[in-house]
């Protein structure tokens, strides 16, 4: 039978397609891969800045790339062949002065770099021990330094001493072993708990510090973030004056960090910033009660109801106003909001080793619910080892320090720290009152907001606030310089609550002192407010308004490697 040619052609032209159509369809996949990833590229970086913008705006958006592209041109340039090797050659100059400060040198220093062949006998310990004791040093004893030692007096150190050496080599890793370090563990967390109006079910954790409080906080909203929101690439959102273990959290555990600014006259954080910055990426909102810089307490009822709105955790750091914020109104002085009574707060950090005066090595965190703490828990359940579970960043800890935080908090008691917070806070609004009022100072010095508890900042108009810094240094006393905008602030302790009135006479004849030097710049025509010349100002006034902080990094670098210089 005769086939049709017609029929053939047909056919052939049908098995053409085939064989291009393996060859297309190859084709179209790559090519709609290529568009789904380009697609996606697109969509990705559309919505960071719509976020951009919808957080900075417009202005806030151009003035951060201005800054951006500022910083990467400095450092280029710092990193030229003929800058370089100067800037490195006075970073070298700056760490070995430093060096010289830190580290003693001289006739009767001794070194010991190796062990002793022979084990020292007990009167040889204590004689070096003796020695080191009395290396010179700024006289925190006598009331001279800002902060740092929060000393709640000899008797106290006594009965902290006998709890010391009584759980010397306890563990509360062993809670079987032991139990009493357990137990009073739970009940500093509880106290704790207590004095912070917690809710029922609410729970806590102790550490090491502050900054360990803090650090479990944010990996706490972190793991929420992503166990119950899949959340990948967290985002929080703080203060610009909050405190730095935040930003060493968000370098730690891969969160990107907003800051808000904290402008005059309040320097409170502003809580449309915060607003605008709330995303889908965002795990955790903060407030401070108080701020460090400043000793100024976040509006944390605004920020609360902002986080109940966007149903997001609320964290207060508290760390500073530890046991003086919770007993503010009773001690007689106004308060604010800014415990477990505001819905919004989910967590609380608070230093039992500042106002709780217990040994330094002891904080607490505090959470609205139980649950909020697993998350922050480490289990391994097939090591090999065993199943191993740890609360936080340490395992083995020392029950030794527990025990002594457990007997301050038991032997101070409610009104032994309410009368502290009556001094401590009193001698603050003594000296904001005289910066205020005194003839000599009402002019020259101006406060930085309106402190409510034991911190108060100050700067001034018309003379180099770092000058006054380092005048203050040169009579002894060890405060704090502050930047960004540039200003000093004392942290009032127990110890500087009986100099009080020294330290603000030495505040008045300083700046009297640099008002007479003011006078004659102006006489010899140099004009007003000269160029501050003082360590402080090398660290604050020079390095910290370079664009590129790079310089300020090496010389921080070189400040840690010092203190490991045997």
């Amino acid at each position: 039978m005769a086939k049709s040619s017609m029929a053939m052609t047909l056919r052939n032209g049908l098995s053409i397609p085939k064989s291009r159509s393996a060859s297309s369809y190859f084709v179209i996949s790559t090519d709609l891969l290529r568009n789904v990833l380009f697609l996606l590229f697109i969509l990705r970086w559309t919505r960071k800045t719509v976020l951009q913008l919808r957080g900075r705006g417009l202005f806030g958006s151009i003035v951060q790339g201005y800054r951006f592209l500022r910083r990467i041109s400095y450092a280029l340039f710092l990193r030229s062949p003929g800058v370089r090797s100067k800037v490195q050659s006075q970073v070298s100059e700056a760490v070995a002065k430093l060096e010289g400060k830190l580290v003693p040198q001289g006739p009767g220093i001794s070194r010991y770099l190796t062990l002793p062949k022979e084990g020292w006998t007990d009167q040889q310990v204590r004689s070096e021990l003796d020695r080191l004791e009395q290396l010179d040093h700024t006289r925190w004893e006598d009331g001279r330094v800002s902060g740092a030692v929060y000393h709640g007096g000899n008797d106290l150190i006594k009965v902290q001493s006998e709890a010391f050496e009584r759980f010397m080599v306890a563990n509360p890793i062993h809670p079987d072993v032991f139990p009493g370090v357990r137990k009073m563990e739970a009940e500093i967390v509880a106290m704790v708990l207590a004095l912070f109006n917690a809710p029922p079910g609410a729970a806590g954790v102790a550490t090491s510090g502050g900054t360990e409080s803090i650090l479990m906080a944010c990996l706490s909203a972190r793991e929420k973030a992503y166990a119950e929101r899949g959340v990948t690439e967290p985002e929080m959102i703080i203060p610009d004056t909050a405190h730095a273990a935040f930003h060493k959290a968000a370098a730690y555990f891969r969160i990107k960090l907003h800051l808000v600014s904290c402008p005059p006259p309040t320097y409170a954080v502003s809580l449309k910033a915060v607003s605008r910055l709330i995303n889908s990426n965002t795990i955790l909102l903060v407030g401070s009660a108080p701020n460090f810089p400043h000793g100024v307490i976040d509006d944390i009822a605004g920020l609360s109801r902002l986080a109940l709105r966007r149903r997001l955790p609320l964290h207060v750091d508290c760390c500073l106003g530890s046991f003086l914020m919770p007993f503010l109104w009773r001690a007689g002085f106004p308060t604010q909001p800014f415990d477990f009574t505001l819905k919004g707060v989910t967590s609380i950090s608070c230093d039992t080793h500042k106002y709780g005066f217990a040994p330094k090595g002891n904080s607490t965190l505090l959470y609205r619910t139980t649950a909020l703490r697993t998350y922050q828990y480490f289990i391994s359940p097939e090591w090999s080892g065993g199943v191993y579970g740890s609360i936080g960043i340490a395992g083995s800890r020392p029950g030794a320090l527990i025990a002594s935080c457990w007997a301050s908090l038991m032997s101070i008691g409610e009104k032994g720290y309410i009368d502290a917070c009556h001094s401590i806070v009193g001698a603050a609004k003594k000296m904001e009152t005289a910066i205020r009022e005194h003839p000599a100072l009402k002019d020259d010095v101006k406060m930085m907001g309106k402190p409510l508890v034991s911190v108060i900042a100050f700067t001034s108009p018309t003379l180099n606030i770092y000058d006054i810094a380092d005048s203050m240094s040169a009579r002894g006393w060890h405060l704090n310089a502050l930047q960004n905008p540039p200003g000093m602030h004392v942290a009032f302790t127990l110890p500087i609550v009986k100099v009080v009135d020294k330290l603000i006479e030495d505040l008045v004849a300083v700046v009297e002192d640099e008002k007479e030097k003011e006078r004659v710049r102006m006489v010899e025509g140099k004009g007003k407010k000269g160029q501050a010349q003082g360590d402080s100002a090398a660290l604050y006034g020079v390095a910290g308004s370079l664009p590129d902080k790079s310089v300020v990094v090496q010389l921080a670098g070189g400040f840690l490697d010092t203190l490991y210089k045997a």
